[in-house]
């Protein structure tokens, strides 16, 4: 059977950001062109040089074309919590204190629509490739839940087994009743791994092993799952370092900083990201850079929870994986890539200078540094043998008026604007700003329903 075409042909711009000596963020072609055969990119260049026919063509006059963008930490349920009149102005353990009681309610349909409305609202804006970190289980909820509505909005997606286990009554943070054992918690994993990983290359679907963080879960644990991810090349997230209550209590509860206890723990490596890192030190930051060890950066959320500004640029210097994350839609309380690495860029501008990021490094950490804190060397780059994952903004409106003189850097520097096209595995799963796999209406209104229900029950 034959593999069916794409052709995507006269984008104004079309970025590569497959880097080279003499171009670190890749080739950015005028009357750009792509084709793809069976989701895999065959040729990128001008449109005078590349097939002029294909199954599905699409002319991208008006429109510069971007690498998919990658999202690297998410927690997608909280979109049925944002805006929660008592967690609003709380820092990040009265948030989670405050929030705990509501998401003890949710089941297999919270996190079904939540994670829809999730993936559809990221696939809008830019997004083509998620994690998430689902660590609360409760009421017969699974992470199959999750998979099928990444199937169904057509989002490339890594599932992140998360977990707690130590509750109110051991000294953690959450409820008891949303916590787990962790021998159920581990064979949950094990059973997950082998039912839906999927290792391939251009693999639609992935798992990962996350504890929640070192303050809800056991050092054993820790250990434990590391152990079991390694022995099926998995990848391996968690949070950490997020704020300095995270410090004092790794200090308290461990005698050590993060970066040492993730080192006891075996929670570093090309195999391992973690959340946030806001409060990492000179030695920590050295110490993933020596290892692989990847961040999922995170700023609006940081800024939300006035959790502190990440030391990015410290980061990106010292040869440190850095991916954006959007983080839970209850401490962001969006879940627009493309904002999130306009805000990436101004807040490393805040801290360290007016050049300490331009927007071309920018779309980098978002595309290409995303890909490789997830571990996968086939998204991120428009590029022969890539995946056909990219993304399309026109930019004939108001947004970009008086921007023709950087249409890329535009991207960043103007109004966070959505998708005109949005391509997946060369599936076009927006067009023309609208989600094509799934009726928005039906979407928002079960969505609506779920964010009622937890509502009439707080």
């Amino acid at each position: 059977m034959a593999q069916e075409t794409l052709l995507i042909k006269h984008a104004d711009l079309l970025c590569t950001m497959e880097a080279r000596p003499d171009a670190p963020y890749g080739d950015e072609i005028t009357d750009g062109a792509l084709f793809a055969r069976g989701g895999v990119i065959e040729a990128v260049g001008k449109t005078a040089d590349l097939p002029q026919s294909a199954d599905r063509v699409i002319d991208m006059r008006g429109h510069v074309v971007i690498p998919g963008m990658v999202n690297t930490h998410h927690h997608m349920f909280q979109n049925l919590t944002r805006a929660v009149p008592a967690a609003q102005n709380a820092p990040l353990f009265g948030w989670l204190q405050t929030l705990y009681p509501i998401w003890c309610n949710i089941g297999p349909d919270h996190i079904y629509w939540s994670g829809a409305l999730a993936m559809a609202e990221l696939a809008m804006t830019g997004c083509t490739t998620s994690s998430d970190h689902l660590y609360l289980y409760p009421n017969g909820a699974r992470l199959e839940d999750s998979f099928a509505a990444a199937e169904d909005v057509g989002l490339r997606f890594h599932g992140t087994r998360g977990s707690m286990s130590i509750g109110e009554s051991k000294g953690g943070l959450p409820p008891d009743r949303l916590t787990e054992a962790e021998p159920a918690i581990l064979a949950d994993c094990q059973r997950l791994i082998e039912t839906h990983h999927d290792a391939s290359r251009y693999a639609m679907r992935r798992v990962a092993l996350a504890p929640c963080s070192p303050f809800s879960v056991s050092m054993d644990l820790m250990c434990e799952t590391a152990t079991m991810a390694r022995s099926y090349g998995v990848g391996m997230h968690t949070h950490l370092a997020e704020n300095v209550e995270d410090i004092d209590y790794s200090l308290e509860t461990f005698g050590m900083r993060p970066g040492e206890y993730i080192e006891a723990v075996g929670w570093t490596g090309h195999d391992v990201w973690h959340a946030h890192c806001v409060q990492l030190d000179a030695g920590e930051i050295n110490l993933f850079a020596r290892t692989g060890t990847g961040i999922a950066h995170c700023p609006c959320s940081n800024m939300r929870l006035a959790s502190g500004i990440a030391p990015v640029r410290h980061c990106l210097d010292a040869g440190v994986k850095v991916g954006l994350g959007v983080d839970g839609s209850a401490s962001n309380d969006s879940g627009h890539m493309l904002n999130e690495a306009r805000q990436a860029m101004l807040l490393q501008r805040v801290m360290k200078g007016g050049d300490a990021m331009t927007a071309r490094e920018a779309l980098a950490v978002a595309t290409r540094g995303g890909a490789s804190v997830l571990g996968r060397d086939d998204i991120g780059v428009l590029a022969k043998g890539y995946a056909a994952d990219l993304a399309a903004f026109d930019t004939r409106g108001i947004d970009f008026a008086g921007a023709q003189w950087d249409l890329l850097a535009g991207l960043l520097f103007c109004g966070s604007g959505k998708t005109n096209y949005t391509i997946i595995n060369g599936k076009v799963i927006v067009e023309e700003g609208q989600l094509v796999c799934m009726d928005m209406s039906k979407l928002l209104a079960n969505h609506a329903a779920m964010t009622r229900d937890l509502m009439e029950r707080a």
